[in-house]
């Protein structure tokens, strides 16, 4: 049993997003949807209240709490990826659904939620023992939303 999990404040939306997050990716799942058993302050009893679900192998607690919260950037999920190919996935995923392309690699899903989609060469690159090579590729990373591994190769190489 996890005895620590991240509660996400929604208002309204915590099932869509659970299954948004589980069709997204892998080791992910909707878990459980528990509904209110009165009204509260927000909503009715019979309504979606709290629902379980797993990221990334993760748990987490899907609070529709209402319209007080909102998420930002203070919070965000980084997601390591493999390759261009992971990336490229994760990062259209949320971005194509409503989502928003943010700088260095960040992206907002259409919750409010932000992402990370981080490839392990970029963070391989920054924290290189060459630190004008990590210079190099940091810099062509500020220039992206969504990060291309081969120009931030390339940049690290000098090319």
């Amino acid at each position: 049993m996890t005895r620590i999990a991240p509660c996400l404040w929604y208002d309204g939306t915590a099932e869509d997003a659970a299954n948004f997050y589980a069709a997204t990716f892998p080791n992910s799942s909707v878990d459980a949807v528990h509904r209110a058993p009165a009204d509260y302050p927000n909503g009715q009893a019979g309504n979606v209240l709290t629902v379980e679900f797993t990221v990334l192998g993760m748990k987490f607690l899907g609070l529709n709490g209402g319209p007080m919260f909102k998420f930002d950037e203070a919070v965000s999920f980084m997601v390591h990826t493999k390759d261009q190919e992971e990336t490229d996935r994760y990062w259209n995923a949320i971005v194509s659904n409503g989502g928003q392309e943010l700088a260095c690699g960040w992206c907002k899903d259409r919750f409010g939620l932000s992402w990370q989609i981080t490839p392990q060469a970029l963070l391989d690159m920054m924290t290189s023992t060459d630190k004008a090579a990590s210079k190099r590729a940091m810099e062509a990373m500020m220039t992206m939303h969504k990060i291309d591994i081969a120009t931030l190769e390339a940049a690290f190489r000098g090319d």
